[in-house]
């Protein structure tokens, strides 16, 4: 059996939630270079509370969080930011009022004029559709282009690491298998680390290169997607059978 990459990033048995109230458990994971690793479940499963507690959204009250060889447990968002880890949320991920070139632009923040001219241009290259569009209102861009224009702006800063929180959300099936299997794929071939919580599990699963599948804020099952796809339990875990807890106002975005 082909060997996982070492980790980029990873978490070590880490328990978070909202005002003292665990919502994940004892959750491990880890993505290293190259790979997409899809994190899947039902509603209210704890998804993306994983997702913000290992970006320093939420405080971690039991684990570790790991970038490389670094302990980077409750740092915040902006020094992540600065090691190599993106992130792209669900929602409220560009700034409407602005341009695309402002927006990108404000991705780029730690960097100098000069090199936010060139990284526009190697993001323009990701993402081809953008560049006709750089003086374009991001309010008045297509769904799409609204999630190119997310990413992009996380890739200014060239991170190591890509946390994406439900990037087809919105898009219709077209669409979001476009960006699954182009977009998100062609960034983890070129190395990049790619975590991905997706409602369209089926999606994810095909361009997913390890899963792990949350259920009431624990790890149920985790491996190679053709793996799980033969077990006699995993459509059942998928569908969030039996019991499970309530799901906190922060997870209602949390759907498959």
């Amino acid at each position: 059996m082909e060997e996982r990459p070492a980790p980029s990033l990873r978490a070590e048995h880490i328990t978070s939630g909202y005002g003292g109230v665990p919502v994940i458990r004892d959750v491990s994971l880890a993505v290293g270079p190259g790979e997409i690793v899809a994190v899947i479940g039902p509603n209210g499963a704890g998804k993306s509370t994983l997702l913000k507690s290992l970006v320093g959204i939420l405080r971690v009250t039991g684990g570790r969080i790991m970038l490389g060889e670094a302990d980077v447990t409750n740092h915040a968002p902006e020094d992540l930011a600065r090691r190599g880890v993106g992130y792209v949320p669900q929602v409220n991920d560009i700034f409407e009022p602005l341009t695309v070139l402002e927006n990108l632009e404000m991705g780029g923040y730690l960097l100098s004029t000069a090199q936010i001219r060139v990284r526009v241009g190697e993001v323009g290259n990701v993402f081809p559709q953008l560049p006709p569009l750089l003086k374009r209102r991001a309010d008045k861009l297509s769904g799409g282009e609204r999630k190119m224009l997310a990413i992009a702006r996380v890739l200014m800063l060239d991170p190591k690491v890509l946390i994406l929180d439900e990037p087809t959300a919105n898009l219709s099936p077209k669409l979001a298998d476009s960006l699954l299997s182009d977009h998100v794929k062609r960034l983890a071939g070129v190395g990049k680390a790619v975590l991905l919580v997706e409602q369209r599990a089926r999606a994810a699963l095909k361009i997913a290169d390890w899963t792990s599948v949350l259920v009431s804020g624990q790890t149920r099952l985790e491996g190679r997607p053709a793996e799980l796809l033969e077990r006699q339990d995993f459509e059942e875990l998928f569908l969030g059978a039996g019991t499970s807890t309530p799901a906190s106002p922060e997870e209602d975005d949390d759907k498959i």
